[in-house]
């Protein structure tokens, strides 16, 4: 099913927000060449705020789970991107990756003010990841 599409792992501290947006992003994308995954350092939850600002752009994301690297060390990547610093600090090898990449993104869940606020954050986040994945695996 996904043998001739590239295997990406996105990867965050918590799996919950950032590697969240790029897994559907990059899944909804590039369906026909691209075959996304995340992970984190450490397993948590999905944000709803990562999930309402998917929705904002009709990509849902609400049966993804948060997930830890360690089920993936077997497994061989095409790229594994790393999307916050600690995550880039914890794992700076990855053994099974063709190419190896660390994309810096602010942490939306360290937004404060409103709900709306807040949301406005994940959006910019969410975009800056569309961006750097349309400019630099999409092209």
């Amino acid at each position: 099913m996904h043998q001739n599409k590239k295997q990406v792992l996105f990867l965050c501290t918590h799996n919950s927000a950032r590697s969240q947006m790029a897994e559907g992003l990059l899944n909804n994308l590039a369906t026909d060449t691209y075959f996304a995954q995340s992970a984190g350092t450490e397993k948590t939850h999905v944000r709803p705020l990562a999930i309402q600002a998917m929705s904002n752009i009709n990509m849902d994301i609400t049966s993804h789970s948060s997930k830890t690297l360690d089920e993936f060390l077997d497994t061989s990547f095409d790229y594994v991107i790393t999307v916050c610093d600690s995550a880039n600090e914890a794992c700076p090898y990855f053994r099974n990756a063709k190419t190896r990449l660390h994309w810096s993104f602010q942490d939306p869940s360290k937004a404060t003010g409103s709900e709306a606020e807040q949301l406005a954050f994940y959006c910019i986040v969410r975009d800056q990841i569309r961006e750097r994945i349309e400019k630099e695996l999409i092209q």
